[in-house]
């Protein structure tokens, strides 16, 4: 896949500062959620005895994955790769990160399993024995999106591979029937630097200066 520029108007050098999303930090989406005031104790307290999930808990554990997947994929840059953190795509959701280099691009979504076994199938991952989660279809629905997107950018077609992190885990084990995700752990990212012979450097810059620019997560009708 070898993809050259057709950037919006004035390319990535001219982004107002506003459109330019290569500043965003891992998990910008969660920053506002966590800085909210926590509920009221009585109310901490009839979750857990109910079993709910505490949101601003899952909203920090979220957040702490997206940066060490972050640390990860930004040392990478050093081997031609750019990466890219809390893409917004439609109905408020975001992108954990989109990496692209030599080997090619990848839509990266960074799941926090400390400490448990992580057992993922083609729908589901099941984190320990209580938590299932949709995280391979989340993960593949991302990829589809930033293909679409990235390809109506560039007016060329544009494959994202889906890649799942799981963050601390302590087992991983994927289904065999599970296609088109890589599911790794956050130590293995380093491997991406020896991946190569996908994309020239032209194809790399190309697909960096579309996806920063907000304009291009835009639907048609917004651009």
């Amino acid at each position: 896949m070898d993809v050259p520029a057709r950037p919006h108007s004035g390319g990535s050098l001219w982004l107002h500062p506003d459109d330019d999303l290569a500043p965003n930090r891992p998990g910008e989406h969660l920053y506002a959620r966590l800085e909210t005031p926590p509920p009221a104790a009585p109310v901490r307290l009839a979750r857990r005895l109910l079993g709910r999930p505490d949101p601003l808990g899952r909203a920090a554990r979220e957040r702490a994955a997206a940066r060490r997947v972050a640390a990860e994929l930004d040392a990478l840059e050093i081997g031609g790769w750019r990466a890219l953190h809390a893409l917004p795509l439609p109905a408020g959701a975001y992108l954990d990160h989109l990496l692209v280099g030599p080997g090619g691009l990848f839509a990266v979504r960074a799941a926090w399993c400390d400490g448990v076994r992580v057992r993922v199938d083609r729908d589901l991952a099941r984190l320990g024995r209580g938590r299932v989660r949709p995280l391979p279809r989340e993960c593949l629905r991302a990829a589809a999106l930033a293909s679409h997107t990235l390809g109506r950018a560039l007016g060329r077609p544009v494959r994202a591979r889906a890649a799942l992190v799981v963050v601390g885990a302590r087992a991983v084990s994927v289904e065999p029937e599970v296609a088109g995700l890589l599911v790794l752990r956050e130590r293995e990212l380093a491997g991406f630097g020896r991946r190569g012979g996908v994309l020239s450097p032209a194809a790399v810059d190309a697909l960096h200066q579309s996806a920063r620019d907000r304009r291009t997560w835009l639907p048609p009708a917004a651009t």
